[in-house]
């Protein structure tokens, strides 16, 4: 797909990019874990993508991929490859600042060590938080789920958001028109692949 944008604000990208995320094929495969669940291991895809701000003060979401690992079949898990650089011939690579890394997760699941670790590399490459037009935002990376037991219309219930700059681990839900909170702590690490959660 194109370019996705652009917007004025972050929050509506958000909005706008997570029913389109979770509407592609087998981005979401819930409905299936208790039917199936070796089709839906064997089906779900995860998308990824980046969200960026442009030198117009607007966002813009990159082109999907669902490029996946080679050993995702072997490991029975789902990831999606984002590159670290978007391509946009409109702008010199210095000009794009780098918003949140976007991806759905079909089962609904919270975010692993390999999504947090992978954010956090990225850090070291892009700004940690980013000045804005009027304000300022830190660079994240959001998963996107849907509860809906129908496959034709999957509903965004919300996203999983972890923010490398304060390590904070938090899930937004969308409860009745509106989004919820749910903060479950600061990342403290333990090794490479283990994480320990302090309350905040």
């Amino acid at each position: 797909m194109k370019n996705f944008g652009p917007f004025d604000a972050y929050a509506d990208a958000l909005k706008a990019a997570c029913p389109l995320i979770l509407s592609k094929p087998n981005a979401t495969v819930g409905y299936l874990q208790d039917l199936n669940p070796e089709l839906a291991a064997r089906t779900a895809t995860e998308y990824c993508a980046w969200l960026y701000y442009t030198p117009e003060h607007k966002y813009e979401m990159s082109m999907l991929t669902d490029l996946a690992k080679l050993d995702d079949l072997v490991a029975n898990k789902k990831t999606c490859l984002l590159p670290t650089f978007v391509s946009d011939p409109r702008y010199e690579r210095g000009e794009i600042k780098y918003i949140f890394a976007l991806h759905n997760h079909p089962f609904g699941s919270r975010l692993s060590p390999v999504d947090l670790r992978f954010i956090e590399q990225q850090a070291s490459i892009h700004d940690w938080e980013i000045n804005l037009k009027n304000s300022k935002v830190r660079l994240s990376i959001i998963a996107f789920f849907s509860n809906s037991k129908d496959p034709a219309a999957p509903n965004c219930d919300g996203f999983h958001q972890y923010i490398p700059a304060t390590r904070e681990l938090m899930t937004w839900s969308r409860i009745d028109g509106y989004w919820e909170r749910t903060d479950y702590g600061i990342v403290s690490w333990l090794n490479d692949k283990t994480y320990r959660l302090n309350k905040i």
